[in-house]
């Protein structure tokens, strides 16, 4: 959305841009051909030197926006070649290996990451959301919103929310339900200086997976914090 925005702003200024040119160049061919009638009749009134001086302000006003017109231009081209150029191409040569016959394995994140790399970063969300939905037991989904969340947002509480989310919501299995954990608390400890919350959560990796490694780094964790 923001992109196809800023696309609907420059293509109003080079609207603008390219009137203003046309504009100017009328009005100078105006000015000549009365300079040149005044010329005809001897200049009686002595105009001339005045209409030259008004037609070369003009030419120069008209060089200046041609340009600011060649500058949108560029500009305008660019975004459309990034935004929709390039990924029809890169989509139609995905087309192409797939229809070649070749076992390519689909990769349930390419929307997401398209996203991502245009900086749509609510639209990636929204892909990595149904990429969960699609594959419930998949935590991958899950740790990329959090992270879009708290680095590019910069909204670590919007990222707290969604692992707590994945963690509440799924039955996960040991390393996925730890390693969710884990980031939960790094979370609490690191951005939200809230070293308590992620204290209790390192408890609850021990007393969840009481023999297992998952505990182990819980308590160093715990020990390395009081540590300090």
């Amino acid at each position: 959305m923001t992109k196809f925005i800023s696309i609907l702003i420059l293509a109003a200024l080079v609207a603008g841009s390219w009137f203003m040119f046309y504009k100017a160049g009328e009005e100078v061919r105006i000015l000549n051909e009365q300079i040149d009638v005044a010329y005809n009749q001897g200049d009686p009134e002595e105009i001339v030197p005045e209409l030259k001086t008004k037609a070369q302000g003009l030419e120069n006003q008209r060089v200046l926006n041609g340009v600011l017109l060649a500058f949108l231009s560029a500009g305008l081209a660019g975004i459309v070649v990034v935004s929709w150029l390039v990924p029809m191409f890169a989509n139609k040569l995905t087309h192409a290996v797939y229809d070649s016959g070749e076992e390519v394995e689909a990769d349930p994140f390419h929307d997401a990451r398209s996203f991502m790399a245009q900086g749509e970063y609510d639209a990636a969300i929204e892909s990595f959301k149904l990429a969960a939905e699609q594959d419930p037991l998949n935590r991958m989904p899950w740790v990329e919103i959090a992270k879009i969340q708290r680095v590019h947002l910069e909204n670590p509480p919007a990222a707290i929310e969604t692992l707590r989310t994945a963690i509440e919501g799924q039955a996960w299995e040991e390393n996925d339900a730890a390693f969710l954990m884990f980031r939960l608390a790094e979370l609490y400890d690191e951005d939200m200086g809230d070293r308590m919350s992620a204290s209790m959560i390192m408890e609850q990796v021990i007393q969840q997976f009481p023999d297992s490694r998952h505990a182990g780094n819980a308590r160093n964790k715990l020990r390395d914090w009081s540590a300090v």
